[in-house]
């Protein structure tokens, strides 16, 4: 029999602690209910009472399979449980589960608090027992144990002893500082449970500023824990905490963890792993972190030809897992190091057949080799190596044909009397013999100009006749520039990433001394690989 692991997740409360992030009440269901499908055991909806979007998402509780659990804190000294508003406000959310943090390291009792060792440990008690007599699990969050049971064991471990006693179903020791080494967190966990704490009541809650976070969460389960704590993408305050994302793939996939244990996350849900970690980067409005293990975009892309020619035999050969067990993708990027097995896995893979031998491969890989030394990069850029593979093929159908562009910027005065700043974009292409002219300016709904690239996207965008309706989903979701040689000579290389309504993302690149036709060329291949994918017919 495996043994139950429970994962109890913390995004809605520690992870929006993250420097920059704050969720909206929408945003927090939409997570709670994506946390749900997943198969954890436990989301944290946040603090009731600490602020009004928190307080909005708890009288708005999501339904959830999950235990539904509210953080706050002891009560504090002076006052009982029964008779402190700040804990009435939490319980007052009506919870199944609550979750309170509590002072374990003696200095920052003393320090901190300002109580006597005995005043915290009355507090840690009342307040357990309260939470238990009001017919809920209690969870004990023990706050620096880690940093407190070096500076003091016999004190730290009094703490979490009482919060057990008093009828904690858990207690969670906090590497709090993230700061603790994973064979330190081990041999810890394990005097705990020497000490009278059994393991299946254990919890482990690590912050990731040594970026050791997983391998603590890690070691405390081998010690015996059986509650993992953590967050969607490794949210959390500093450098954030225990990253699920990659938790979570670990023990459903690798020993000996999968052969000891078991979460509520099924197979299926595990392919849905990548489509999540999305979710909130969208959320976020923030950029997928491309090495991210499982999950990133590069963490089964083989560039070396050498790779990429032992992946077409083997794909064992250099990757730990099968890329589709977390809903990812195998990428064989193309550069200047690839050689002609990496290039036919990767046109193979764009639905391009290709024999061995043919002397089109040459002429790619030349066309890539000398590109890239006038500064393009397919490294990054996956639609547009597609594109100048199908040229040389001669597959690559011509949708439309820009006639011209022309993009003005101009500064004036709004009615604030305020200079302000207006891109506007003319494009004059030709589609099925007919030439169409679009204008657009960069003004977003608030009044703010965007820039000339916003509004050539847009020019571009607007009147593709026949074509216009298969472009009407795809959204521009991130823009990368670099200059790629300086003074009178320089270069500038812009990379877009592109995403559709089918949830495909993808990369194109432009290159010109003028950013704004480096931006143009870099969108036109985004259209055009988005044409091709959608079956469009020149």
């Amino acid at each position: 029999m495996k043994e139950k692991l429970y994962l109890y997740d913390t995004t809605l409360r520690d992870g929006q602690q993250t420097q920059g992030v704050q969720f909206s009440t929408p945003e927090k269901h939409q997570i709670a209910d994506a946390l749900d499908r997943l198969g954890v055991d436990y989301i944290e909806g946040g603090w009731p009472g600490a602020n009004p979007t928190d307080s909005a998402f708890f009288e708005e509780a999501p339904e959830t399979k999950a235990v539904f659990t509210a953080f706050g804190m002891t009560k504090r000294a002076g006052r009982s449980a029964a008779n402190d508003e700040v804990l009435a406000a939490v319980l007052n959310a009506g919870t199944p589960a609550v979750c309170l943090v509590g002072k374990t390291h003696d200095f920052h009792v003393t320090c901190a608090l300002g109580i006597t060792l005995e005043e915290n440990l009355e507090n840690i008690r009342e307040s357990v027992a309260h939470i238990v007599a009001q017919g809920r699990e209690a969870l004990f969050d023990a706050e620096h144990f880690f940093d407190g049971y070096r500076a003091n064991s016999e004190y730290a471990l009094e703490a979490v002893k009482a919060a057990y006693d008093a009828g904690a179903r858990w207690v969670v020791l906090c590497d709090t500082n993230g700061g603790a080494q994973p064979n330190v967190i081990a041999d810890v966990v394990r005097a705990v449970i020497a000490a009278g704490i059994p393991g299946d009541h254990l919890g482990i809650h690590c912050h990731n500023d040594t970026e050791q976070a997983v391998a603590g969460s890690l070691a405390a389960v081998l010690a015996g824990a059986r509650q993992i704590q953590g967050t969607l993408n490794g949210l959390g305050e500093r450098c954030g905490n225990a990253n699920l994302t990659t938790l979570i793939p670990t023990l459903k996939l690798k020993e000996p963890f999968a052969s000891q244990f078991e979460t509520g996350v099924s197979d299926e849900a595990l392919e849905g792993m990548l489509s999540v970690s999305r979710m909130l980067d969208d959320i976020l409005n923030r950029v997928p972190f491309r090495q991210a293990p499982y999950v990133g975009a590069s963490a089964f892309a083989h560039k070396a030809g050498l790779h990429a020619s032992a992946i077409l035999k083997d794909p064992t050969t250099y990757e730990h897992i099968e890329p589709s067990k977390v809903g990812n993708a195998r990428i064989i990027p193309m550069s200047n190091q690839a050689g002609q097995s990496n290039l036919r896995k990767r046109l193979t893979e764009a639905g391009l057949k290709i024999e061995a031998g043919d002397p089109v491969l040459g002429q790619i890989l030349e066309d890539v080799k000398a590109r890239e030394s006038q500064g393009y990069s397919y490294d990054g850029a996956q639609a547009s190596f597609e594109l100048l593979a199908r040229r040389a093929m001669g597959q690559c159908p011509e949708f439309f044909e820009v006639k011209r562009y022309r993009v003005t910027i101009e500064r004036r005065k709004n009615k604030h009397n305020q200079m302000v700043s207006l891109s506007e974009a003319v494009v004059v292409v030709k589609v099925d013999g007919e030439k169409k002219l679009s204008v657009s300016e960069s003004m977003d709904a608030c009044g703010t100009d965007r820039g000339p690239v916003n509004a050539l996207a847009k020019a571009l965008a607007k009147d593709l006749g026949r074509y216009s309706d298969l472009i009407e989903d795809m959204k521009l979701v991130d823009f990368k520039v670099r200059i790629t040689q300086g003074g009178t000579e320089a270069v500038t290389r812009v990379i877009i990433d592109s995403e559709d309504g089918k949830g495909r993302r993808w990369s194109t690149v432009g290159v010109s001394a003028n950013i704004v036709d480096a931006s143009f060329e870099a969108l036109l291949d985004a259209i055009v690989w988005k044409l091709i994918r959608d079956g469009a017919k020149a």
